[in-house]
């Protein structure tokens, strides 16, 4: 545990180094932010829908905070991969798919912190309907951050799952666009999943994307109750073991056909 710990510890170091990229990811998501609400208002003002603008603002504003969490890779995995130099980590008297998985926990966790803070700030200094609301509850609340703790781990588990796949063909492009593609359409990103239809959300709230940030998002908002806490936080640790769990035995599968090419 020591040495995953110190892993840990020296990817959240590293990630703290970019602080060029920090401030041009904060622009870019308040933009993206405040146009998807004018979106959003524009829609309402001509068909109105059940769930209040506020809400949808809201979670327009979560989903552009916590965005890093979603999509970010490990580039220094993708270039070993690439050039072989992941022989060298195979020496290590570690387990590699853990040794990855902490660096994507610290990555994820540094990367959405940095970016996330100073715009839940801006956007909760925003005009009613355009800006970030209070919590439905206090119990809303702490539920809602319990349940962004599996959510969390769902999203290392993805991203480990796809540089597994990654060793495989040897080029992330095709797959990272693919897996990218079905993560911000159904985790809610570009659409909130409230505002799908009702025979829709039955079967998208089930898929692993869902219990990334909509339903931490949803026990904030109050769309949930708080009781449904109890319905929600055992899918979400049901597809953290899945997923960690077809992750790892990938890994161990590569693991056993690996191919070194070059010198």
């Amino acid at each position: 545990m020591r040495a995953y710990f110190s892993v840990f510890r020296m990817r959240l170091r590293m990630e703290t180094q970019y602080r060029g990229a920090m401030i041009g990811g904060i622009v870019c998501q308040i933009f993206f932010g405040l146009i998807l609400v004018a979106l959003y208002r524009a829609l309402y003002a001509g068909n109105p829908q059940p769930v209040p603008i506020e809400h949808v603002a809201t979670y327009v504003w979560l989903q552009q905070s916590f965005f890093r969490m979603l999509t970010s890779t490990d580039p220094d995995l993708l270039d070993k991969i690439r050039n072989g130099n992941i022989s060298y980590d195979l020496c290590r008297p570690v387990s590699m798919y853990w040794f990855y998985y902490v660096r994507a926990m610290a990555q994820k966790l540094m990367g959405s912190m940095m970016r996330g803070i100073p715009m839940l700030i801006f956007a909760s200094l925003l005009p009613k309907g355009w800006g970030l609301v209070a919590p439905a509850s206090p119990a809303g609340l702490v539920l809602a951050l319990a349940a962004l703790v599996p959510g969390f781990l769902c999203m290392c588990a993805l991203a480990n799952l796809t540089m597994g796949i990654t060793m495989r063909t040897l080029d992330p492009r095709g797959i990272s666009t693919m897996l990218d593609l079905l993560m911000i359409s159904f985790s809610g990103n570009i659409l909130p999943l409230t505002l799908f239809p009702d025979s829709w959300q039955r079967v998208l709230t089930l898929l692993p994307y869902a219990q990334l940030l909509d339903a931490p998002i949803r026990l904030y908002t109050g769309e949930y109750a708080p009781i449904e806490a109890l319905r929600i936080l055992p899918v979400q640790i049901v597809w953290a073991a899945i997923l960690i769990g077809l992750g790892k035995g990938l890994w161990n599968a590569n693991r056993k056909r690996l191919i070194l090419q070059g010198g």
